[in-house]
Protein backbone atom coordinates (compact mmCIF):
# COMPACT_ATOMS: atom_id res chain seq x y z
CA UNK A 1 0.00 0.00 0.00
CA UNK A 2 2.81 2.42 0.89
CA UNK A 3 4.60 1.70 -2.39
CA UNK A 4 1.43 2.32 -4.36
CA UNK A 5 0.83 5.52 -2.44
CA UNK A 6 4.33 6.79 -3.19
CA UNK A 7 3.93 5.98 -6.89
CA UNK A 8 0.64 7.81 -6.91
CA UNK A 9 2.22 10.89 -5.34
CA UNK A 10 5.14 10.83 -7.79
CA UNK A 11 2.75 10.48 -10.73
CA UNK A 12 0.61 13.34 -9.45
CA UNK A 13 3.63 15.60 -8.96
CA UNK A 14 4.84 14.79 -12.46
CA UNK A 15 1.41 15.63 -13.85
CA UNK A 16 1.40 18.97 -12.01
CA UNK A 17 4.91 19.82 -13.28
CA UNK A 18 3.84 19.10 -16.85
CA UNK A 19 0.72 21.19 -16.37
CA UNK A 20 2.74 24.18 -15.13
CA UNK A 21 5.16 23.88 -18.08
CA UNK A 22 2.27 23.79 -20.52
CA UNK A 23 0.65 26.83 -18.95
CA UNK A 24 3.90 28.82 -19.02
CA UNK A 25 3.82 28.66 -22.82
CA UNK A 26 0.30 30.05 -23.04
CA UNK A 27 -1.34 33.45 -22.52
CA UNK A 28 -3.70 32.91 -19.60
CA UNK A 29 -6.32 35.38 -18.40
CA UNK A 30 -8.23 35.17 -15.12
CA UNK A 31 -11.64 36.87 -15.16
CA UNK A 32 -13.21 37.32 -11.73
CA UNK A 33 -16.99 37.03 -12.03
CA UNK A 34 -19.27 38.52 -9.39
CA UNK A 35 -22.55 38.91 -11.30
CA UNK A 36 -22.10 42.63 -12.02
CA UNK A 37 -22.09 43.92 -15.60
CA UNK A 38 -18.51 45.18 -15.29
CA UNK A 39 -17.22 41.65 -14.71
CA UNK A 40 -18.83 40.54 -17.99
CA UNK A 41 -17.19 43.42 -19.81
CA UNK A 42 -14.01 41.76 -18.57
CA UNK A 43 -15.11 38.57 -20.33
CA UNK A 44 -15.47 40.46 -23.62
CA UNK A 45 -12.06 42.10 -23.32
CA UNK A 46 -10.44 38.77 -22.42
CA UNK A 47 -11.96 37.10 -25.48
CA UNK A 48 -10.58 39.84 -27.72
CA UNK A 49 -7.11 39.55 -26.17
CA UNK A 50 -7.12 35.77 -26.49
CA UNK A 51 -7.87 35.39 -30.18
CA UNK A 52 -4.73 33.33 -30.84
CA UNK A 53 -4.68 29.59 -30.24
CA UNK A 54 -2.19 29.69 -27.35
CA UNK A 55 -4.59 31.48 -25.02
CA UNK A 56 -6.82 30.31 -22.19
CA UNK A 57 -9.60 32.08 -20.31
CA UNK A 58 -10.41 31.12 -16.74
CA UNK A 59 -13.70 32.36 -15.29
CA UNK A 60 -13.60 32.42 -11.50
CA UNK A 61 -16.31 32.83 -8.91
CA UNK A 62 -15.21 32.76 -5.27
CA UNK A 63 -17.74 31.97 -2.57
CA UNK A 64 -17.08 32.18 1.15
CA UNK A 65 -17.24 28.96 3.12
CA UNK A 66 -20.88 27.90 3.56
CA UNK A 67 -22.05 31.18 2.02
CA UNK A 68 -25.55 30.73 0.70
CA UNK A 69 -25.25 26.94 0.48
CA UNK A 70 -28.71 25.55 1.12
CA UNK A 71 -28.49 22.49 -1.09
CA UNK A 72 -28.48 18.95 0.23
CA UNK A 73 -25.75 16.39 -0.38
CA UNK A 74 -27.50 14.86 -3.40
CA UNK A 75 -27.90 18.23 -5.12
CA UNK A 76 -24.23 19.03 -4.52
CA UNK A 77 -23.18 15.75 -6.14
CA UNK A 78 -25.42 16.49 -9.12
CA UNK A 79 -23.84 19.95 -9.44
CA UNK A 80 -20.37 18.42 -9.41
CA UNK A 81 -21.20 15.99 -12.21
CA UNK A 82 -22.26 18.60 -14.74
CA UNK A 83 -21.72 22.21 -13.88
CA UNK A 84 -23.39 23.56 -17.02
CA UNK A 85 -26.64 21.73 -16.38
CA UNK A 86 -26.61 22.78 -12.78
CA UNK A 87 -30.11 24.19 -12.83
CA UNK A 88 -29.61 24.74 -9.11
CA UNK A 89 -29.31 28.08 -7.41
CA UNK A 90 -25.95 27.24 -5.88
CA UNK A 91 -23.67 30.25 -5.31
CA UNK A 92 -21.96 31.53 -8.44
CA UNK A 93 -23.35 28.93 -10.84
CA UNK A 94 -25.55 31.21 -12.90
CA UNK A 95 -22.80 33.84 -13.03
CA UNK A 96 -20.23 31.42 -14.46
CA UNK A 97 -22.75 29.98 -16.89
CA UNK A 98 -23.52 33.44 -18.26
CA UNK A 99 -19.83 34.10 -18.89
CA UNK A 100 -19.40 30.72 -20.57
CA UNK A 101 -22.36 31.32 -22.87
CA UNK A 102 -20.91 34.71 -23.84
CA UNK A 103 -17.65 33.05 -24.90
CA UNK A 104 -19.55 30.44 -26.90
CA UNK A 105 -21.52 33.18 -28.67
CA UNK A 106 -18.18 34.80 -29.57
CA UNK A 107 -17.00 31.44 -31.06
CA UNK A 108 -14.06 31.32 -28.69
CA UNK A 109 -13.81 27.51 -28.66
CA UNK A 110 -15.15 26.64 -32.10
CA UNK A 111 -17.84 24.05 -32.72
CA UNK A 112 -16.35 21.03 -30.94
CA UNK A 113 -14.74 20.74 -27.53
CA UNK A 114 -13.97 18.23 -24.82
CA UNK A 115 -15.25 18.59 -21.27
CA UNK A 116 -13.26 17.66 -18.17
CA UNK A 117 -14.69 17.97 -14.65
CA UNK A 118 -12.78 17.85 -11.37
CA UNK A 119 -13.56 18.41 -7.70
CA UNK A 120 -11.40 19.13 -4.64
CA UNK A 121 -12.53 19.00 -1.02
CA UNK A 122 -11.56 22.17 0.85
CA UNK A 123 -12.13 23.44 4.40
CA UNK A 124 -14.63 20.64 5.07
CA UNK A 125 -17.15 22.58 2.97
CA UNK A 126 -19.85 20.39 1.31
CA UNK A 127 -19.36 22.02 -2.10
CA UNK A 128 -15.59 22.55 -2.09
CA UNK A 129 -13.75 23.60 -5.29
CA UNK A 130 -15.23 22.58 -8.62
CA UNK A 131 -13.74 23.02 -12.07
CA UNK A 132 -14.98 22.36 -15.57
CA UNK A 133 -12.42 22.65 -18.37
CA UNK A 134 -13.46 22.91 -22.02
CA UNK A 135 -10.74 22.16 -24.56
CA UNK A 136 -11.44 23.38 -28.05
CA UNK A 137 -10.12 21.74 -31.20
CA UNK A 138 -8.47 25.06 -31.99
CA UNK A 139 -6.26 24.68 -28.91
CA UNK A 140 -7.98 27.22 -26.71
CA UNK A 141 -9.42 26.44 -23.31
CA UNK A 142 -12.18 27.83 -21.13
CA UNK A 143 -12.09 26.95 -17.45
CA UNK A 144 -15.02 27.55 -15.11
CA UNK A 145 -13.90 27.57 -11.50
CA UNK A 146 -16.29 27.64 -8.57
CA UNK A 147 -13.90 28.19 -5.68
CA UNK A 148 -14.45 28.10 -1.92
CA UNK A 149 -12.32 30.29 0.35
CA UNK A 150 -12.46 32.15 3.68
CA UNK A 151 -12.79 35.43 1.75
CA UNK A 152 -12.89 36.61 -1.86
CA UNK A 153 -9.38 38.07 -2.08
CA UNK A 154 -7.65 35.02 -0.62
CA UNK A 155 -9.57 32.84 -3.06
CA UNK A 156 -8.40 34.91 -6.03
CA UNK A 157 -4.80 34.98 -4.80
CA UNK A 158 -4.79 31.23 -4.24
CA UNK A 159 -6.16 30.70 -7.74
CA UNK A 160 -3.34 32.86 -9.09
CA UNK A 161 -0.83 30.61 -7.36
CA UNK A 162 -2.33 27.70 -9.28
CA UNK A 163 -1.82 29.68 -12.51
CA UNK A 164 0.34 31.27 -13.71
CA UNK A 165 -1.74 34.08 -15.21
CA UNK A 166 -0.75 37.01 -17.41
CA UNK A 167 -3.72 39.24 -16.58
CA UNK A 168 -6.50 39.48 -14.04
CA UNK A 169 -9.79 41.26 -14.77
CA UNK A 170 -11.96 42.56 -11.94
CA UNK A 171 -14.94 44.84 -11.53
CA UNK A 172 -14.33 48.04 -9.53
CA UNK A 173 -14.79 47.98 -5.75
CA UNK A 174 -17.20 50.62 -4.46
CA UNK A 175 -15.58 51.05 -1.03
CA UNK A 176 -11.90 51.92 -1.42
CA UNK A 177 -9.97 52.44 1.80
CA UNK A 178 -7.31 55.10 2.33
CA UNK A 179 -3.63 54.12 2.46
CA UNK A 180 -3.32 53.82 6.24
CA UNK A 181 -6.63 51.99 6.62
CA UNK A 182 -5.72 49.61 3.77
CA UNK A 183 -3.05 48.14 6.09
CA UNK A 184 -5.86 46.66 8.18
CA UNK A 185 -9.00 46.47 6.02
CA UNK A 186 -8.03 46.57 2.34
CA UNK A 187 -10.79 45.82 -0.15
CA UNK A 188 -10.56 43.00 -2.64
CA UNK A 189 -9.25 45.02 -5.59
CA UNK A 190 -6.57 46.67 -3.43
CA UNK A 191 -5.33 43.33 -2.14
CA UNK A 192 -5.19 41.72 -5.58
CA UNK A 193 -3.51 44.73 -7.20
CA UNK A 194 -1.00 44.83 -4.34
CA UNK A 195 -0.10 41.18 -4.01
CA UNK A 196 -0.69 39.45 -7.36
CA UNK A 197 2.34 39.52 -9.69
CA UNK A 198 0.10 39.65 -12.77
CA UNK A 199 -1.25 42.81 -14.41
CA UNK A 200 -4.66 43.76 -12.98
CA UNK A 201 -7.42 45.60 -14.82
CA UNK A 202 -10.42 47.15 -13.08
CA UNK A 203 -13.15 47.24 -15.71
CA UNK A 204 -15.64 50.09 -15.73
CA UNK A 205 -16.72 50.08 -19.37
CA UNK A 206 -16.34 48.49 -22.78
CA UNK A 207 -12.72 49.65 -23.33
CA UNK A 208 -13.48 50.19 -27.00
CA UNK A 209 -13.45 53.26 -29.19
CA UNK A 210 -11.68 56.05 -27.31
CA UNK A 211 -8.15 54.69 -27.06
CA UNK A 212 -5.82 54.01 -24.13
CA UNK A 213 -3.94 56.68 -22.17
CA UNK A 214 -0.45 55.65 -21.04
CA UNK A 215 0.47 57.56 -17.88
CA UNK A 216 4.21 57.62 -17.12
CA UNK A 217 6.71 59.37 -14.87
CA UNK A 218 9.48 58.74 -17.41
CA UNK A 219 11.39 56.18 -15.35
CA UNK A 220 12.76 53.11 -17.19
CA UNK A 221 10.46 50.86 -15.16
CA UNK A 222 7.42 52.94 -16.09
CA UNK A 223 8.38 53.17 -19.78
CA UNK A 224 8.73 49.38 -20.09
CA UNK A 225 5.38 48.88 -18.38
CA UNK A 226 3.70 51.33 -20.76
CA UNK A 227 5.10 49.47 -23.76
CA UNK A 228 3.42 46.31 -22.48
CA UNK A 229 0.20 48.24 -21.93
CA UNK A 230 0.42 49.61 -25.47
CA UNK A 231 0.55 46.06 -26.82
CA UNK A 232 -2.70 45.28 -24.99
CA UNK A 233 -4.29 48.35 -26.57
CA UNK A 234 -2.96 47.35 -30.00
CA UNK A 235 -4.48 43.86 -29.75
CA UNK A 236 -7.81 45.44 -28.81
CA UNK A 237 -7.54 47.74 -31.83
CA UNK A 238 -7.20 50.87 -29.71
CA UNK A 239 -4.83 53.80 -30.38
CA UNK A 240 -2.61 54.99 -27.53
CA UNK A 241 -1.84 58.44 -26.22
CA UNK A 242 0.92 59.27 -23.76
CA UNK A 243 0.77 61.54 -20.73
CA UNK A 244 4.01 62.30 -18.88
CA UNK A 245 3.44 63.60 -15.34
CA UNK A 246 5.97 65.49 -13.23
CA UNK A 247 5.61 66.76 -9.68
CA UNK A 248 7.63 69.90 -10.50
CA UNK A 249 9.92 71.42 -13.16
CA UNK A 250 13.15 69.96 -11.81
CA UNK A 251 13.18 66.92 -14.09
CA UNK A 252 10.89 68.17 -16.82
CA UNK A 253 13.45 67.99 -19.64
CA UNK A 254 14.24 64.32 -18.97
CA UNK A 255 10.54 63.49 -18.82
CA UNK A 256 9.90 65.21 -22.15
CA UNK A 257 12.73 63.24 -23.74
CA UNK A 258 11.38 59.96 -22.33
CA UNK A 259 7.86 60.63 -23.57
CA UNK A 260 9.12 61.66 -27.01
CA UNK A 261 11.25 58.51 -27.29
CA UNK A 262 8.37 56.28 -26.15
CA UNK A 263 6.09 57.86 -28.75
CA UNK A 264 8.64 57.27 -31.52
CA UNK A 265 9.28 53.68 -30.41
CA UNK A 266 5.58 52.85 -30.49
CA UNK A 267 5.19 54.37 -33.95
CA UNK A 268 8.24 52.43 -35.15
CA UNK A 269 6.58 49.23 -33.93
CA UNK A 270 3.48 50.02 -35.96
CA UNK A 271 1.17 51.07 -33.12
CA UNK A 272 -1.40 53.80 -33.62
CA UNK A 273 -0.55 56.81 -31.47
CA UNK A 274 -2.46 59.95 -30.60
CA UNK A 275 -1.45 62.84 -28.33
CA UNK A 276 1.89 62.74 -26.53
CA UNK A 277 2.27 65.47 -23.92
CA UNK A 278 3.77 66.34 -20.54
CA UNK A 279 2.13 68.12 -17.60
CA UNK A 280 3.44 69.40 -14.26
CA UNK A 281 1.39 68.95 -11.11
CA UNK A 282 -0.33 66.26 -9.06
CA UNK A 283 0.06 63.08 -11.18
CA UNK A 284 -3.13 61.47 -9.87
CA UNK A 285 -5.34 64.46 -10.65
CA UNK A 286 -3.68 65.14 -14.01
CA UNK A 287 -4.01 61.52 -15.13
CA UNK A 288 -7.63 61.21 -14.08
CA UNK A 289 -8.67 64.50 -15.69
CA UNK A 290 -7.03 63.50 -18.96
CA UNK A 291 -7.89 59.81 -18.77
CA UNK A 292 -11.61 59.97 -18.14
CA UNK A 293 -12.19 60.68 -21.84
CA UNK A 294 -10.36 57.47 -22.84
CA UNK A 295 -11.47 53.84 -22.86
CA UNK A 296 -8.78 52.95 -20.33
CA UNK A 297 -5.82 54.35 -18.43
CA UNK A 298 -2.58 52.37 -18.23
CA UNK A 299 -0.56 52.83 -15.03
CA UNK A 300 2.26 51.02 -13.22
CA UNK A 301 3.48 50.90 -9.63
CA UNK A 302 6.50 52.91 -8.56
CA UNK A 303 6.86 50.60 -5.56
CA UNK A 304 8.93 47.58 -6.55
CA UNK A 305 8.00 45.13 -3.77
CA UNK A 306 4.69 43.67 -2.65
CA UNK A 307 5.37 44.90 0.89
CA UNK A 308 5.75 48.52 -0.21
CA UNK A 309 2.76 48.35 -2.54
CA UNK A 310 0.54 46.86 0.16
CA UNK A 311 1.55 49.08 3.07
CA UNK A 312 2.56 52.34 1.37
CA UNK A 313 0.04 52.44 -1.43
CA UNK A 314 0.87 54.09 -4.74
CA UNK A 315 -0.14 56.62 -7.35
CA UNK A 316 -1.39 53.72 -9.46
CA UNK A 317 -3.72 52.67 -6.61
CA UNK A 318 -5.15 56.16 -6.30
CA UNK A 319 -5.84 56.29 -10.03
CA UNK A 320 -7.49 52.85 -9.93
CA UNK A 321 -9.67 54.13 -7.10
CA UNK A 322 -10.69 57.55 -8.39
CA UNK A 323 -10.92 57.05 -12.14
CA UNK A 324 -14.34 56.74 -13.76
CA UNK A 325 -12.89 54.71 -16.63
CA UNK A 326 -11.16 51.33 -16.71
CA UNK A 327 -7.60 51.16 -15.39
CA UNK A 328 -4.89 48.65 -16.31
CA UNK A 329 -2.12 48.33 -13.71
CA UNK A 330 0.77 46.72 -15.62
CA UNK A 331 3.34 44.45 -14.01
Amino acid sequence: MKTTSKKSIVARNKELDEQVKRRQNRFRVLVCINGEDASYEGVKIAAKLCENEVSDIILLYVRRIDQGLNAGGLQVRVARRNLLEWGLELPGIKYLRRGFEMLLDMKFLGDDWEEHISHTDVFGDPLGDNKVEYRGKNGRRIVLKLKTAPDISSGILHQHELGPYNMIFMGPHIQWTTNWRSMFIPNTVQKIASLAPASVMTVRGTCQGNGFLLSTDGSPRSIQAKKRGAIVAHVLGEPVSILGTADDDSDLANLENSVDKLCKDLKKDGLKTGDCKVVVGDPVRATIEAGNSYSAIVVSDRQTTRFNRFFKGSIAFDIMHLSTTSVLNVR
